[in-house]
């Protein structure tokens, strides 16, 4: 670590002192000239101790670089590091609740891009009311196969086999959906999960290769509720959704 300027000026002027001391410990007079009486004012050898030594081991900076963020992470804004990696992703924010019987909940569970995963998120659903709901489309809710507002990135069923490269995690090909509409059925206070991976979506010929991109994305799910297979309960229509970082 190096010395900051002030360390380096506290020790000069540690050092200015000590030539100082000597010169008076000399007795200089004013006329440049120095009488017998005056030498017999020399510091003996036990006062010459008193003189500071080049060793200022009080003085000597403390190392902290144990503290500072290693510089092949990153910092996890709690004062630590995460591993080396990357791009990561944060939550930035969460959308409230719609007004209908079934909530959604979102949590990081793959944080870092690494060459053994993408960065992951799980998303619950839940049904809030005191009746059986049904949801659909059933893949939307848990927002495989959705990609950003602006078609950067998508979310894909985890530990699904995809054309890509480990550690870039961008899809070298585009993924084929097909178009059935899938209905969830959830019981009172019952609650759903999935795990979806987050990645680059396939490139057009002629653009330039990049993996993960790093900025902040929106992502949202139109879906409904009620009504879905015939039965007699309303349909409502409601979207959900949330912005993260990559960074």
């Amino acid at each position: 670590m190096s010395l900051t300027r002030r360390t380096v000026l506290g020790s000069t002027a540690l050092l200015s002192f000590g030539l100082l001391a000597g010169c008076v410990g000399n007795g200089g007079s004013d006329d440049g000239a120095t009488t017998d009486d005056e030498r017999t004012d020399t510091p003996t050898d036990d006062e010459r101790t008193d003189t500071p030594t080049d060793d200022p081991t009080t003085d000597e900076p403390t190392d902290t670089t144990d503290d500072l963020p290693d510089g092949n992470g990153t910092d996890d804004g709690a004062g630590g590091t995460r591993p080396s990696g990357g791009p990561g992703i944060s939550l930035v924010s969460v959308d409230d609740a719609p007004d209908v019987p079934v909530e959604h909940d979102i949590e990081i569970t793959e944080d870092l891009a690494t060459d053994e995963h993408p960065p992951q998120v799980r998303i619950t659903l839940t049904n809030t009311g005191d009746e059986v709901v049904e949801v659909g489309e059933g893949r939307t809710v848990f927002f495989q196969y959705v990609s950003d507002t602006t078609n950067d990135l998508i979310f894909l069923p985890a530990g699904g086999e995809y054309p890509v490269e480990a550690g870039c995690w961008r899809l070298e090909d585009n993924i084929a959906v097909t178009e059935e509409y899938r209905i969830l059925s959830l019981d009172p206070g019952e609650s759903q999960s999935a795990l979806v991976d987050l990645y680059g979506v396939a490139q057009s010929e002629g653009e330039e290769a990049s993996c993960l991109p790093v900025g902040e994305f929106r992502f949202e799910a139109d879906f409904a509720t009620g009504g879905l297979s015939g039965s007699d309960g309303g349909r409502q229509e409601a979207a959900w959704g949330f912005s993260l970082t990559l960074e």
